[in-house]
């Protein structure tokens, strides 16, 4: 079962709107190529684009200064003052031809963008926000601290205030290419005397700043896809603080909203970072389940299918909202939920289903190892990006009704409350 969402007027001519520009900037034949099916003649012509110097990241400065590259972002920032269904849009262009739906700075380009456009001030907004669109400067989000994840608000680095600066102590967890990235947002503690949320301020830390030590976090995997950030006397100017003293909390929430929206209908993977060609991932799966003729897997497969065409209607409902011009409701939630379970169980059959060679390989059979790198690195999928758990408790209080958790400390001094 597929689904097809039929264009406005008004889409129909952003959409050609759009693919024309694609057909100015990419190399002569590219876009022509992919919509006659002439895989060849695509080939040639990228690799005539390679060599003159094309790549992802050349990519990511032509979109971010033509405004397609934050569609959401005001025109006098960047942007094109656009609605969702307009980034939903160049979001389908780009794929279909084979581009990167979003570059290396989705955290620059999603949070760290829309933050400083709504608390930020005119220098900083002048200093910061045309880089961010290039991909000359990168960013990470540094809020998660080893006792403070879903709980957030209860975090305890510290943030004091020295003359025109401000002194930062603690530390940060599961940083993103903290080690790649330019800059840094960064929630901080200024005030241990009032409630949690009260008492939070926002700041842009600069990477490469005296005190700041990055440490990679190996995972089952082997890969290191995050980190974990030191921060001992950092030393920042109070220039990069974003809103008011104890208005950080404000100032967070604007960052974890548009996190929503800026990874909304993205397939987080190799292809949306670099372009190429998306295989179907049901059909991927399949091809790795050698057997299919065992009744017992057979009836897996069959479960794993209803599921995932399930969750397909899920994902076509938000989609559908946002090219409608709305936001999505619950769908979000409880498609993070889904998606991540149902992962866990795809992985785990692939595993069961290749019986001995599941877990013992020849070397260089590379099959193999990406079914064993998936069954994985699927652990993670119900932690990152809010946990099922946290997310159980939001479709409960906000789509069934149902009472919130009683949060004992959240009226009381951060420095009295208890916390893990």
């Amino acid at each position: 079962m597929r689904w097809t969402m039929e264009d406005s007027p008004q889409q129909a001519a952003f959409r050609a709107e759009f693919r024309s520009w694609l057909r100015e900037v990419l190399q002569a034949g590219w876009t022509e190529a992919i919509d006659a099916g002439d895989e060849q003649a695509f080939q040639e012509g990228r690799a005539r684009a390679e060599g003159q110097g094309w790549n992802f990241m050349s990519w990511m400065r032509t979109i971010g200064e033509s405004g397609y590259g934050a569609p959401l972002w005001p025109k006098e920032y960047g942007g094109l003052s656009g609605e969702g269904w307009m980034q939903q849009i160049v979001r389908e262009e780009l794929g279909r031809y084979r581009l990167p739906t979003f570059g290396p700075n989705i955290l620059g380009v999603g949070l760290a963008g829309p933050t400083i456009i709504a608390h930020g001030t005119e220098a900083q907004k002048e200093r910061y926000l045309r880089k961010i669109l290039t991909g000359e400067e990168l960013w990470c989000q540094l809020f998660s601290e080893p006792g403070s994840g879903s709980d957030l608000a209860s975090l305890s680095t510290r943030a004091v205030r020295d003359g025109d600066e401000w002194l930062i102590n603690g530390q940060k967890v599961w940083t993103s290419i903290a080690q790649i990235s330019t800059f840094g947002l960064l929630l901080a503690r200024t005030d241990p005397d009032v409630p949690k949320h009260e008492g939070l301020t926002y700041f842009i830390l600069e990477m490469a700043s005296a005190g700041v030590e990055i440490r990679p976090l190996r995972q089952l995997t082997g890969s290191a896809e995050f980190n974990e950030v030191y921060l001992t006397d950092v030393r920042v100017p109070d220039e990069r603080r974003v809103g008011d003293v104890g208005e950080g909390w404000r100032c967070a929430r604007t960052t974890l909203a548009n996190e929503r929206d800026a990874i909304a209908g993205v397939s987080l993977d190799p292809v949306s970072l670099l372009g190429g060609i998306r295989k179907d991932p049901w059909q991927a799966f399949l091809d790795g389940v050698a057997d299919r003729t065992d009744p017992a897997v057979r009836q897996r497969l069959a479960q794993l299918y209803i599921e995932n065409e399930t969750r397909q209607v899920t994902v076509f409902r938000a989609q559908s909202a946002r090219m409608r011009g709305e936001q999505p409701g619950p769908e979000g939630s409880v498609n993070k939920v889904v998606n991540a379970e149902l992962n866990q169980r795809r992985t785990n059959l692939g595993v069961s289903a290749a019986g001995m060679g599941g877990v013992a390989w020849l070397p260089g059979d590379q099959t193999a190892q990406l079914r064993a790198h998936a069954f994985l690195r699927a652990r993670a999928n119900t932690i990152e990006g809010g946990t099922s758990e946290v997310l159980r408790n939001q479709v409960a209080e906000r789509v069934l009704g149902l009472p919130r958790d009683e949060d004992g400390g959240k009226d009381e001094p951060w420095n009295r409350a208890r916390r893990n």
